[in-house]
């Protein structure tokens, strides 16, 4: 079965943009183990937010070739190219591609999306990039979460920028 992996920058204070909904303080003047993540997946869950966002901040699709489920309540239709629409009972098509064949998948973006499928159990695994900046406020990472999660650290790597990369695997939920 394929994994979902949460993959997100992440302030040492918890939030995952700031309050304006900036992201101005996430690193890119290195690859942060983005490369190798990138070959281990073949499609992305996201938020319609989080992707009309993505689409304005570069030209066309800046992940040619994969499959990108965004994720809406209220769109029920739009055609793209490697894109598809889920809406509805979310939990079962989200085990339904699960159960596909191909690689991983990474939960990109939308925090509510977030919260929704941590909360169905449907997320294997957090990858979080902490940067090490406080921002005061801003969206968490996790909010309204139905109980507690165990997880269990199976990597991590500090780097000399102060990011530190921490990789956990979801145990049980609840």
């Amino acid at each position: 079965m394929r994994k979902v992996i949460l993959g997100v920058a992440v302030s040492l204070d918890g939030f995952i943009e700031g309050p304006k909904g900036e992201y101005d303080w996430c690193f890119s003047d290195q690859d942060y183990g983005m490369a190798n993540f990138m070959k281990s997946i073949d499609a992305i869950f996201m938020g319609r937010k989080t992707y009309d966002q993505a689409l304005t901040m570069g030209a066309g699709n800046p992940w040619k070739g994969m499959m990108t489920y965004v994720f809406s309540n209220s769109v029920q239709e739009f055609k793209k190219k490697h894109t598809q629409l889920v809406f509805g009972d979310t939990k079962s098509k989200v085990m339904s591609i699960k159960n596909d064949s191909g690689k991983n998948i990474w939960m990109f973006g939308g925090a509510e999306l977030t919260t929704s499928l941590m909360n169905d159990g449907l997320i294997d695994e957090l990858w979080l990039s902490v940067h090490p900046v406080l921002l005061g406020a801003g969206k968490p990472l996790f909010s309204r979460l139905a109980g507690r999660v165990k997880t269990k650290l199976i990597d991590s790597k500090a780097y000399g920028t102060g990011l530190v990369s921490l990789k956990y695997e979801i145990e049980n939920q609840h």
